[in-house]
């Protein structure tokens, strides 16, 4: 025999679940800044004349310092959001921001630091995970004046580069929790399809050896197709695609969007949450992912980023 719960307890529930979200994303107001580093070297032996460095704080610098990194083509506003800081920068949360000082970079390529599409394009030099890193290092060290990191915690893309950490930097931080990566090159089906997305751009003629001005018409097809072959879940593209004209109604809207480079976000990721993730709030941001974002990758990443700087815009 089923048994259903009085209307009257759901909607003191539902009451609950609001009222408990609207705290969860109560934190304080971030703080924006860009550091400058002159004469910035590159693991090719490149130099940048200036390397410009972007990055934004939430609490105060006398709090235990904090580096969260961020996911492929994301940057510090994409960790800004309900499902991550709203679960974790909160009075009583986690990473309560009245206790700690937290710092989040715009990764090399990334946000408002220093990008190919800046000017240099193809010019730009070759940088990987090592570069970022570094940057990284500098900007906490050199500029915000941190001697010692009490976390670094990262997601995808950031969670390869809190391996780096942790390696390069062992006595730096006293905790790394990498998220949805592993210490591992990229390899078999992973890899092919990641070179299968950037040689769709390369070979479109509109592409012109990145020097092109409006974005190359097979990004958007190339970033459509990646995603759907490689996150979402069956489940969930099931329940939103349930017979072939709502699926092509779904995809159609996702090729009509803007053409952007692959999206990232903390959420649709397939990995279990480490323990010092909210189980919770991992299953409602998994919940909420089809309805929020575009679907996006959850793989390990590799150590090397220069497929993003040819393929971002």
């Amino acid at each position: 025999m089923k048994r259903f719960l009085p209307r009257g307890l759901w909607l003191a529930l539902a009451w609950l679940l609001f009222a408990f979200q609207a705290i969860a994303a109560d934190y304080p107001a971030p703080r924006h800044g860009v550091w400058t580093v002159k004469d910035f070297r590159f693991h090719t032996g490149q130099v940048l004349p200036e390397l410009k460095l972007a990055y934004s704080t939430v609490g105060e610098p006398t709090g235990e310092p904090v580096l969260v990194l961020h996911g492929t083509t994301g940057s510090a506003a994409s960790m800004l959001n309900p499902n991550f800081a709203g679960e974790l920068f909160g009075a009583g949360q986690p990473l309560d921001a009245s206790k700690y000082f937290i710092i989040l970079p715009d990764a090399i390529g990334t946000g408002r630091s220093s990008k190919p599409s800046d000017g240099l394009r193809m010019g730009f030099p070759k940088y990987n995970y090592e570069d970022m890193v570094e940057a990284q290092y500098r900007l906490v060290r050199e500029h915000l004046g941190v001697k010692h990191l009490r976390l670094v915690i990262g997601n995808s893309m950031g969670g390869m580069q809190t391996w780096m950490w942790a390696q390069k930097y062992p006595g730096f931080m006293d905790v790394a929790v990498p998220m949805a990566s592993l210490p591992t090159g990229m390899s078999g089906r992973n890899w092919m399809l990641r070179r299968l997305l950037t040689e769709a751009i390369r070979r479109d003629p509109a592409w012109n050896n990145g020097n092109y001005t409006t974005q190359p018409p097979s990004l958007q097809f190339a970033s459509v197709f990646f995603a759907t072959a490689t996150n979402g879940g069956n489940h969930s593209y099931m329940r939103n695609g349930p017979n072939r004209e709502r699926a092509d109604a779904a995809l159609d809207a996702r090729l009509k969007g803007p053409s952007t480079a692959m999206p990232t976000t903390t959420c649709c990721s397939g990995n279990r949450p480490p323990t010092t993730t909210p189980r919770a709030a991992w299953r409602r941001s998994r919940r909420r992912c089809w309805r929020s974002t575009p679907p996006t990758t959850s793989a390990t990443r590799s150590n090397s980023a220069s497929w993003t700087a040819r393929s971002s815009a």
